[in-house]
């Protein structure tokens, strides 16, 4: 595949900019024209958590498709979408803290006891939030090589994100299942490719 010229990508980096930007906007009207629903509340947990572990496999797999399709441009893309996993992440958070703690730590103790899965999920935007807010040039450059010991991190954030989807499941373990399948065929890769150079 060939490599994007400097206006082509930066045409394209706009598009995915205002795709990403689309599931949030979906909501943003749904919510407005009370269309989530019977219950809203969970039906923007569920929607925002969709979308943050979608982009977040979608991250994940730039690595693989630049070597798989020898599209050179592809990591061009990575930083926007991790970023984007991260705020759709956050987002998420936002609504389980407003929504289901009230933002009341001694309810948000009772919960976590009650929905571990909760806590596993809080575990894995925690392990984001270093690599959100040194996902820019000015970080890469202070940091240098522990740059991408730190973004390391993004492995057990996925794992972690992945168990806070499967530990919820009470019926359909459809997409516990497929998001399972990618990751493993995702960090299957870049074990291969840590094999490689040892």
């Amino acid at each position: 595949m060939a490599t994007l010229t400097s206006k082509q990508l930066y045409a394209a980096k706009a598009v995915v900019f205002v795709i990403c930007l689309l599931p949030l906007a979906y909501i943003i009207y749904a919510a407005l024209t009370q269309s989530l629903g019977t219950d809203p509340v969970k039906s923007l947990i569920h929607q925002t958590g969709d979308w943050a572990i979608r982009l977040f496999v979608l991250t994940m797999a730039i690595s693989p498709m630049r070597a798989w399709f020898a599209w050179g441009s592809a990591l061009r893309f990575r930083r926007m979408l991790g970023l984007y996993t991260w705020f759709y992440t956050s987002l998420h958070l936002f609504i389980v803290t407003t929504y289901i703690f009230a933002w009341d730590w001694q309810l948000a103790k009772i919960e976590l006891a009650e929905r571990p899965y909760i806590f596993v999920g809080f575990a894995a935007w925690v392990l984001m939030v270093p690599l959100g807010l040194t996902s820019n040039n000015r970080a890469v450059r202070a940091l240098r090589k522990n740059w991408a010991r730190l973004h390391m991190l993004v492995y057990p954030a996925l794992l972690l994100a992945w168990l806070h989807i499967a530990w919820q499941v009470r019926s359909s373990y459809f997409d516990a299942v497929l998001y399972g399948v990618l990751i493993i065929c995702l960090l299957f890769q870049r074990f291969q490719k840590l094999q490689k150079r040892l």
